[in-house]
Protein backbone atom coordinates (compact mmCIF):
# COMPACT_ATOMS: atom_id res chain seq x y z
CA UNK A 1 0.00 0.00 0.00
CA UNK A 2 1.07 3.45 -0.74
CA UNK A 3 1.33 5.77 1.93
CA UNK A 4 -0.73 8.44 0.01
CA UNK A 5 -3.93 5.16 1.00
CA UNK A 6 -2.65 4.71 4.39
CA UNK A 7 -3.14 8.34 5.45
CA UNK A 8 -6.23 8.51 3.82
CA UNK A 9 -7.40 5.41 5.28
CA UNK A 10 -6.32 7.01 8.61
CA UNK A 11 -7.93 10.45 7.96
CA UNK A 12 -11.26 8.46 7.03
CA UNK A 13 -10.88 6.07 10.47
CA UNK A 14 -10.12 9.60 12.62
CA UNK A 15 -13.39 11.37 11.01
CA UNK A 16 -15.61 8.63 11.22
CA UNK A 17 -14.52 8.08 15.26
CA UNK A 18 -14.92 11.68 15.54
CA UNK A 19 -18.54 11.62 14.41
CA UNK A 20 -19.49 8.50 16.34
CA UNK A 21 -17.92 10.35 19.44
CA UNK A 22 -20.21 13.44 18.64
CA UNK A 23 -22.94 11.51 18.12
CA UNK A 24 -22.73 9.65 21.08
CA UNK A 25 -22.08 12.92 23.01
CA UNK A 26 -24.99 14.46 21.82
CA UNK A 27 -27.02 10.84 22.69
CA UNK A 28 -26.37 11.14 25.87
CA UNK A 29 -27.01 14.83 26.47
CA UNK A 30 -30.33 14.11 24.98
CA UNK A 31 -30.95 11.27 27.32
CA UNK A 32 -30.82 13.48 30.33
CA UNK A 33 -32.95 16.07 28.40
CA UNK A 34 -35.40 13.71 27.96
CA UNK A 35 -35.06 12.33 31.23
CA UNK A 36 -35.88 15.53 32.80
CA UNK A 37 -38.93 16.07 30.57
CA UNK A 38 -40.28 13.08 31.37
CA UNK A 39 -39.54 14.11 35.62
CA UNK A 40 -40.94 17.13 35.09
CA UNK A 41 -44.27 15.82 33.38
CA UNK A 42 -44.58 13.13 35.81
CA UNK A 43 -44.44 15.95 38.65
CA UNK A 44 -47.03 17.59 36.99
CA UNK A 45 -49.51 14.77 37.02
CA UNK A 46 -48.92 13.94 40.51
CA UNK A 47 -49.80 17.22 41.43
CA UNK A 48 -52.73 17.73 39.24
CA UNK A 49 -54.01 13.66 40.69
CA UNK A 50 -53.36 15.50 44.36
CA UNK A 51 -55.45 18.35 43.48
CA UNK A 52 -58.31 16.58 41.61
CA UNK A 53 -58.57 14.28 44.56
CA UNK A 54 -58.76 17.41 46.98
CA UNK A 55 -61.53 18.79 44.46
CA UNK A 56 -63.59 15.57 44.45
CA UNK A 57 -63.60 15.53 48.06
CA UNK A 58 -65.37 18.41 48.33
CA UNK A 59 -68.27 17.59 45.87
CA UNK A 60 -71.43 17.97 47.55
CA UNK A 61 -73.99 16.44 44.97
CA UNK A 62 -73.76 14.58 42.29
CA UNK A 63 -74.79 17.37 39.82
CA UNK A 64 -71.23 18.95 41.26
CA UNK A 65 -69.64 15.90 40.54
CA UNK A 66 -70.84 15.52 36.99
CA UNK A 67 -69.70 18.76 36.43
CA UNK A 68 -66.51 17.78 38.20
CA UNK A 69 -66.09 15.16 36.05
CA UNK A 70 -66.58 16.31 33.19
CA UNK A 71 -64.02 19.47 33.59
CA UNK A 72 -61.57 16.96 34.57
CA UNK A 73 -61.77 14.93 31.75
CA UNK A 74 -61.66 17.80 29.46
CA UNK A 75 -58.41 18.66 31.31
CA UNK A 76 -56.59 15.76 31.26
CA UNK A 77 -57.44 15.06 27.55
CA UNK A 78 -56.01 18.68 26.65
CA UNK A 79 -52.69 17.72 28.91
CA UNK A 80 -52.40 14.29 27.20
CA UNK A 81 -51.93 15.14 23.80
CA UNK A 82 -50.32 18.44 24.88
CA UNK A 83 -47.64 16.32 26.94
CA UNK A 84 -47.51 13.87 24.00
CA UNK A 85 -46.64 16.58 21.44
CA UNK A 86 -44.05 17.65 23.28
CA UNK A 87 -42.24 14.67 23.98
CA UNK A 88 -42.45 13.54 20.69
CA UNK A 89 -40.66 17.20 19.64
CA UNK A 90 -38.21 16.97 22.35
CA UNK A 91 -37.21 12.64 20.99
CA UNK A 92 -37.48 13.94 17.48
CA UNK A 93 -35.06 16.88 18.02
CA UNK A 94 -32.70 14.11 20.28
CA UNK A 95 -32.88 11.53 17.28
CA UNK A 96 -31.87 14.18 14.69
CA UNK A 97 -29.53 15.93 16.46
CA UNK A 98 -27.69 12.24 17.40
CA UNK A 99 -27.91 10.84 13.50
CA UNK A 100 -26.38 14.25 12.23
CA UNK A 101 -23.06 14.00 12.79
CA UNK A 102 -22.64 10.68 11.40
CA UNK A 103 -25.23 11.85 8.42
CA UNK A 104 -22.64 14.61 7.56
CA UNK A 105 -19.39 12.22 8.15
CA UNK A 106 -21.00 9.93 5.99
CA UNK A 107 -21.60 12.98 3.34
CA UNK A 108 -18.44 13.84 3.49
CA UNK A 109 -17.07 10.07 2.78
CA UNK A 110 -19.02 9.79 -0.27
CA UNK A 111 -19.29 13.44 -1.96
CA UNK A 112 -15.99 12.76 -3.98
CA UNK A 113 -17.21 9.45 -5.27
CA UNK A 114 -20.34 11.64 -6.22
CA UNK A 115 -18.99 13.98 -8.90
CA UNK A 116 -18.14 10.93 -11.26
CA UNK A 117 -20.78 9.08 -11.06
CA UNK A 118 -23.10 11.86 -12.17
CA UNK A 119 -21.12 12.66 -14.68
CA UNK A 120 -21.26 9.28 -15.71
CA UNK A 121 -25.01 9.42 -15.47
CA UNK A 122 -25.24 12.15 -17.92
CA UNK A 123 -26.89 11.48 -20.97
CA UNK A 124 -24.89 10.67 -24.11
CA UNK A 125 -24.03 13.84 -26.03
CA UNK A 126 -25.94 12.81 -29.59
CA UNK A 127 -23.43 11.85 -32.74
CA UNK A 128 -24.55 13.09 -36.06
CA UNK A 129 -24.30 10.08 -39.02
CA UNK A 130 -24.26 11.45 -42.28
CA UNK A 131 -26.61 10.39 -44.25
CA UNK A 132 -25.68 7.25 -46.96
CA UNK A 133 -27.36 8.45 -50.37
Amino acid sequence: MSAEIIQNITAATKANAEALQESSKAAFNGAQELAKAYQTLATKNAEKIQSFAKEIAAVKSPVEFKALHDKLIEEVTTSVFDDSKQIVELTTSVVETVFDPIKKQIEATFQPLQAPAEKAKAPAKAVKVAEVA
